[in-house]
């Protein structure tokens, strides 16, 4: 087997508290040893000097659109995606068409991801049938498929009784439960935050009391059944402080938030432009601020991007009929360097715990690592350097961003799979 030496670098590894520039050493697919190695001799090497080593990104909340929605995303295009933002391995929502609620469904997904030969898929099962809310999936076959957790993102488990029944399969298989938490009573027709900006703007609001209700919820069935339950997306203060009591409380609860969240606020709405428009919708300032102490105190595990493609034919209609979401993989690096390490709310060891350790132990995956013995995926930061965010040349099949224009710095410069370089930027 061909020995790799990434030479140089500052390797952070933070499931080994590693932080001290020196060398990775790859054997195969595998990580041979970190350090200085005299009695090893490289069949090649990559120089990493200036630059940051870390085990391979995860984004466990991810929307490839395939099948159904080809037009927005593939598997093929999500995952080359992926890799640019040096990202190595994804979880990808159920919400297609058909939805992924089939032992079935879960291996095509895997199959797909393999054909494309890109980054990692770990297809996330629905719930419940359809995505339909009325009869719970066939959990276990989606599990012998591959899924590595369950939601019906996109849409809430509107009965409690089947999210308890949901949880409770799910315990008994080890898998953890994913929640979209939103009370659809009170988002009927909503556009926006409700608050000041949507009184202003005259779009019908989407209070934050709709997402906690749910929160609170999905803790108190954690707590009632045993099983690990994580809030995907978290955009309000309140939901912050329910996980925070939660954790506090013992209950296996985790939670995301997503650079869109922590960054931008509804007042971004003024703009009629529908690339600010996503479910759950951009909040004020002071949630903006919650969130941000959300992951500075541990409260929030995991940043993910919910990226969330869509044709630019669907996103140029107007705001009340364009769809949610925006695309987040290629972003990733960058905005999080933006918000959160310029300002100093997290350190690089603490930022990449929770794009590597914290996604894998959620979802349960043998990633997040650059222990001897472990698969290579790793990814190669370049924190100084300057770009300006142009969707056009996105790998991504859609442009859905609100970022363009944006002044940045820090983006993947080499990403390995396995292994093997599968990204690598040309200056």
């Amino acid at each position: 087997m061909s020995l790799l030496r990434i030479h140089s670098g500052r390797v952070i590894d933070p499931s080994q508290n590693l932080d001290r520039v020196t060398d990775l050493w790859i054997e195969g697919e595998r990580v041979l040893a970190v350090g200085d190695r005299p009695d090893l001799v490289a069949d090649t090497s990559i120089d990493a000097t200036g630059k940051i080593v870390c085990p391979g990104l995860i984004d466990m909340h991810v929307h490839l659109r395939e099948p159904g929605r080809e037009e927005d995303e593939t598997i093929e295009t999500g995952t080359a995606a992926a890799l640019a933002g040096g990202v190595t391995s994804v979880a990808c929502m159920p919400n297609t068409e058909p939805a992924i609620d089939s032992q079935a469904s879960a291996e095509f997904i895997t199959l797909q991801a393999k054909r494309a030969g890109n980054a990692n898929v770990f297809p996330i099962g629905a719930i419940t049938k359809g995505r339909k809310g009325a009869e719970l999936a066939e959990i276990g076959g989606l599990v012998d498929g591959g899924a590595v957790a369950f939601t019906d993102d996109g849409s809430p488990v509107v009965s409690s009784e089947i999210m308890r029944r949901a949880m409770e399969y799910c315990k008994m298989f080890d898998r953890v439960v994913l929640s979209h938490s939103e009370d659809l009573e009170l988002t009927k027709g909503a556009v926006m935050n409700e608050g000041v900006e949507s009184m202003r703007l005259g779009l019908r609001g989407y209070p934050g009391v709709a997402e906690e209700i749910m929160i609170f919820r999905e803790i108190a069935l954690a707590e009632l059944t045993g099983a690990r339950v994580h809030i995907l997306h978290v955009s309000t203060a309140g939901g912050v402080e329910l996980i925070r009591r939660g954790k506090a409380k013992g209950i296996s609860v985790t939670g995301e938030a997503c650079p869109h969240h922590f960054i931008l606020t509804d007042a971004c709405l003024r703009t009629f432009d529908s690339n600010y428009k996503m479910s759950p919708p951009l909040r004020t300032e002071a949630d903006v601020q919650a969130l941000l102490a959300g992951l500075r105190d541990g409260t929030l595990d995991v940043i993910a991007t919910d990226h969330a493609p869509h044709a630019p034919e669907k996103k140029m209609r107007e705001l009340d009929q364009a769809p949610n979401g925006i695309v987040g993989l290629e972003t990733l690096i960058p905005l999080c360097v933006r918000a959160l390490i310029e300002p100093g709310h997290l350190t690089w060891p603490q930022l990449i715990e929770k794009l590597t350790l914290n996604p894998a132990r959620v979802l349960g995956i043998a990633r997040g690592t650059l222990r001897p013995g472990e698969v290579a995926d790793v990814t190669i930061i370049d924190p100084d350097v300057a770009w300006t965010i142009d969707p056009t040349k996105f790998r991504s099949k859609s442009r859905n961003s609100p970022f363009v224009g944006w002044e940045v710095h820090g983006w993947a410069d080499t990403v390995l799979v396995s292994g093997k370089v599968k990204f690598h930027r040309e200056r």
